[in-house]
C-alpha cells in the first residue's frame, strides 16, 4: 500500500514577474563627489579666452577687408574644442572621470527626451528669433559668426566642416563646459536638497551660457534657446540629451550657413 506525499505549496504557487528596472528620472543617485568646483569652470574660461587670442596671434595681420576663411575656422572650433578638452582633463586628474563627474552616460531614452525638447525648443527659438529681428533690425540679430560668413562663398570643404562644427561637434563642447562643468560645480555646494542644487545649476548654467556667447544684443535670444536645452539636463540628469537638444537647435542655422556659403541660397 503506497501512501500519497503530501504536496508542496511552493510547487504549485504562481511564479512572481521578475521586477521591472525603475524609469530614468532626473533624480539620480549621488555621483560621487569630485574635487574640483567653479575654479575648474573659471580656468576653462580662462582656457577658452586664451585660446582665441592665441589663434589670432597665430595667424597674424591678415590686412583689411573680411577674414580670411581659414582664420574663421580655426577662430571658431578651436578655442572651444580646446576648453571642452582641458574640462575632460580636469575630469580625470580632479574627479572621477567624465562620465561620471559630467554624467555622460549614453541611454537611448535621453536621446529621445533630447529630440523632443529640441524640437520644441527650434519652434520657440525660431519664433523668438523672428520677433528679436523686427525688434531690433537684421544687422543686431545676426549671430557673430553669421556675421562673419554673411555673402561670402565657401570651397566645399570648408562649408562642410563648418556645417559639421556648428551642427553636431560644438554643441558637445558647449554642453562639457556649461551643463557638464559648471553644472557639477554648482551641485557640489551645500544645498538645502538635491533638487535644489540641480534648479540651481539649471538657473546659472542657462544664464552664463547665454552670456558667454559675448553678444550683449542677442543674450535675451540666447536664454531662450538655452531654456529648452537645460532642461533636458535638469529632467534627465544627463548630459546626453541636452547634447541631442542643442544639436537640433543649431541644425537649421548650420544648414542656413551651408547652403549660403556653397551659393545654393541666399538668405
Amino acid at each position: 500500500m503506497t501512501t500519497s506525499q503530501p504536496r508542496d505549496p511552493a510547487a504549485d504557487a504562481t511564479p512572481l514577474p521578475e521586477p521591472e528596472e525603475p524609469a530614468a528620472t532626473a533624480f539620480l543617485p549621488p555621483a560621487p563627489r569630485h574635487r574640483w568646483g567653479f575654479g575648474a569652470f573659471l580656468l576653462v574660461e580662462a582656457v577658452l579666452l586664451a585660446s582665441a587670442a592665441f589663434v589670432s596671434v597665430l595667424v597674424g595681420d591678415t590686412g583689411p577687408g573680411p577674414l580670411p576663411m581659414r582664420v574663421v575656422l580655426l577662430g571658431t572650433m578651436l578655442p572651444t574644442m580646446i576648453a571642452a578638452g582641458v574640462a575632460v582633463l580636469i575630469t580625470f586628474v580632479r574627479g572621477n572621470g567624465p562620465v561620471s563627474d559630467l554624467r555622460l552616460e549614453w541611454r537611448w531614452a535621453d536621446v529621445k527626451t533630447g529630440l523632443r525638447y529640441g524640437c520644441v525648443g527650434l519652434v520657440f527659438t525660431t519664433i523668438a528669433a523672428y520677433l528679436w529681428t523686427r525688434l531690433v533690425g537684421d544687422a543686431n540679430a545676426t549671430s557673430a559668426i553669421s556675421a562673419l560668413v554673411e555673402d561670402r562663398r565657401m570651397s566645399i570643404s570648408a562649408a562642410v566642416v563648418m556645417f559639421v562644427y556648428l551642427w553636431l561637434l560644438g554643441p558637445i563642447c558647449e554642453e562639457i563646459i556649461y551643463r557638464g562643468l559648471l553644472w557639477g560645480a554648482a551641485e557640489q555646494l551645500q544645498w538645502r536638497s538635491e533638487r535644489w542644487g540641480r534648479v540651481a545649476a539649471f538657473l546659472l548654467s542657462t544664464a552664463v551660457f547665454a552670456a558667454s556667447h559675448l553678444e550683449p544684443l542677442r543674450t535675451t535670444l540666447l536664454l531662450v534657446i538655452a531654456v529648452p536645452i537645460g532642461l533636458v539636463r535638469l529632467v534627465t540628469g544627463r548630459l546626453p540629451g541636452s547634447i541631442v537638444a542643442h544639436q537640433v537647435n543649431n541644425f537649421l542655422p548650420a544648414l542656413t550657413i551651408l547652403l549660403g556659403a556653397l551659393g545654393v541660397a541666399s538668405f
